[in-house]
C-alpha cells in the first residue's frame, strides 16, 4: 500500500466514511405485549414505544450506529487523545482500529503494526505464563524470537510482576494484569499504541509511569499514541491533539483545552452579561433559605470576555427572607474540566436586609490565563463558634473568558503543563 504523506508527515492512521452498525433484535422486548407494539409501530412508520429515552436518533430501522461517518487522519509521532460521554462510540472505534471488529462501511487505513491494550486481560492466555504470554504477544505482531528477547528484560522490568513472571496469568490480580499488558503493547515493536482507560485499575505510581512512557514514545521514538480517558489531567499530561465523540460521530478535533471545553459543555458565552441564578438549588441545603442568589450582571462589560489581569466587576441580587446581620460571599473559580483553580472571599462583606438587596464586587484575576471559566457562588455566614454555614450555592451560576493581550504573559504558556495561574515573576539576585 502507498505511504500517504502531507505537509512532510507521514500518515499513521487514515479514516474515511467508517460507520459501524449493529443490528437489534427483531424481538426480546420482554414481553408479547411489547413484540407486538414494536412491530405494529414499524409497520405503520411510527416510533418505537418500546425505544429508550434518547436512542431513538441513532436508530435506523432496528439497526444502531455506534460510529455514523467518522473522518480522520493521525500522523506519526502524534499523541492523541479521545474523549466523550458513555455510549459516544470511543470503545468502538478502538475496537475497528485494533481489528477486534470490522467497520460496517468506510475504509481504514493503517500505516504500521498495532498493539492495543483495550480491557484487562485482553490477548493474554490465563494458562500460560506472563512470560509466554509476551513471547505469544510478539509472535502476533509479527515479530521474532529473537526480537521479543531483545525486549523482554525492559518489559519484565517496567511491569514490576518479576518475582511472579513464570507463574500463569490467571493467578495474577487485575492490576498485575494491567501492568504486564501495558508494558507488552508499550515495549513491543509497533507503530500504533492503542490505550483505553484501564491504566485506572493500577496504581497511580504506575499510571504516572505508563503516561510518561507513552509520551516517550510519541515524541522520542516516533510512535503514534490513541488514548481514551475520562480523567482529563491524563489527556493533558500526554496528548497534543484531542477528538471528542457524540453519538458516533467526530464533533471537535484540535488542541486539548478547546476539546475539553467542548466535552464539559461549561465554555462561557462570549455575548453574555446577565445570568438568571434564581431557580438553582442546592439537594443539601434548606428549601426555604434565609436568602437566595438570584441573578448576577457583569458591570462595566458588553461581553464575559477579559484580557490578562483585568478585574471582573459584578453585581449580585440576593433576596433575604429574613435580615442577616453578617453576610459572606464565597468566588469559587474552576476550569473546564471542573478542576478547582482558586476562591476568592468577601468575608463580612455586610447586612442583608429581608428583600432584594444589590451588592458591587470586583474580583482581582492576576495571573489567571487565558482559558474558559466558569464560577461556583457562595452565600454563607460565620456563627458564633466560627463555622461556616452555606446559605445558598449556586453551581455554574456564570461563566467567563480570559483572552491573551499578546504581550501581557511574555511565553507562549503551555496550560497542559503549567496550570491556570501565572505567578510573579522570579526575583533574580547575581
Amino acid at each position: 500500500m502507498m505511504e500517504v504523506q502531507n505537509k512532510g508527515k507521514k500518515i499513521a492512521i487514515q479514516l474515511s466514511g467508517v460507520k459501524k452498525m449493529y443490528k437489534l433484535g427483531q424481538i426480546g422486548g420482554g414481553s408479547l405485549q411489547a413484540d407486538i407494539q414494536s412491530w405494529w409501530a414499524r409497520i405503520r412508520g411510527k416510533e418505537d414505544p418500546n425505544t429508550k429515552i434518547g436512542q431513538a436518533q441513532r436508530l435506523v430501522g432496528q439497526t444502531f450506529m455506534a460510529l455514523n461517518g467518522i473522518d480522520l487522519t493521525v500522523y506519526q509521532g502524534e499523541a492523541v487523545g479521545i474523549i466523550g460521554h458513555n455510549g459516544a462510540g470511543k470503545s468502538t472505534l478502538l475496537k475497528i482500529l485494533s481489528r477486534v471488529t470490522a467497520p460496517t462501511e468506510g475504509t481504514i487505513d493503517l500505516y504500521g503494526r498495532v498493539s492495543s491494550m483495550l480491557e484487562v486481560g485482553t490477548g493474554f492466555n490465563g494458562e500460560m505464563t506472563g512470560r509466554e504470554n509476551i513471547y505469544m504477544n510478539g509472535a502476533i505482531l509479527g515479530m521474532s524470537k529473537t526480537e521479543i528477547d531483545e525486549k523482554i528484560d525492559q518489559i519484565i522490568e517496567f511491569s514490576e510482576c518479576g518475582d511472579f513472571i513464570d507463574t500463569p496469568v490467571k493467578r495474577y490480580s487485575s492490576g498485575m494484569f494491567v501492568k504486564l499488558a501495558f508494558s507488552v503493547a508499550a515495549y513491543l515493536e509497533a507503530e500504533i499504541m492503542i490505550m483505553d482507560e484501564v491504566l485506572a485499575v493500577g496504581d497511580m505510581k504506575f499510571q504516572k509511569k505508563c503516561l510518561t512512557r507513552m509520551g516517550d514514545a510519541s515524541a522520542n521514538e516516533n510512535r503514534t499514541v490513541l488514548y481514551v480517558s475520562h480523567n482529563m489531567n491524563t489527556i493533558r499530561q500526554l496528548c497534543t491533539r484531542c477528538i471528542v465523540l457524540n453519538q458516533g460521530k467526530i464533533i471537535y478535533d484540535g488542541d486539548v483545552e478547546s476539546a475539553i471545553d467542548v466535552y464539559m459543555e461549561v465554555a462561557a458565552d462570549s455575548t453574555q452579561t446577565y445570568f438568571d441564578i434564581s431557580n438553582k438549588f442546592q439537594k443539601y441545603l434548606s428549601p426555604v433559605p434565609k436568602a437566595k442568589m438570584l441573578e448576577v450582571r457583569l458591570q462595566g462589560k458588553d461581553s464575559a470576555v477579559y484580557e490578562f489581569n483585568e478585574p471582573i466587576k459584578f453585581r449580585l441580587k440576593i433576596n433575604a427572607k429574613e435580615k442577616i446581620e453578617i453576610a459572606s460571599l464565597r468566588f469559587e473559580v474552576r476550569a473546564a474540566d471542573e478542576s478547582s483553580v482558586g476562591t476568592a472571599f468577601a468575608l463580612n462583606f455586610g447586612k442583608l436586609e429581608p428583600g432584594d438587596n444589590l451588592i458591587e464586587f470586583e474580583m482581582d484575576t492576576h495571573g489567571l490565563v487565558p482559558g474558559k471559566y466558569h464560577i461556583v457562588l457562595g452565600l454563607f455566614e460565620v456563627n458564633e463558634m466560627g463555622a461556616y454555614n452555606d446559605i445558598d450555592v449556586v453551581e455554574k451560576a456564570m461563566g467567563f473568558e480570559i483572552v491573551d493581550n499578546k504581550d501581557s504573559l511574555g511565553v507562549n504558556w503551555l496550560g497542559g503543563y503549567w496550570g491556570h495561574l501565572k505567578l510573579n515573576d522570579l526575583r533574580v539576585q547575581m
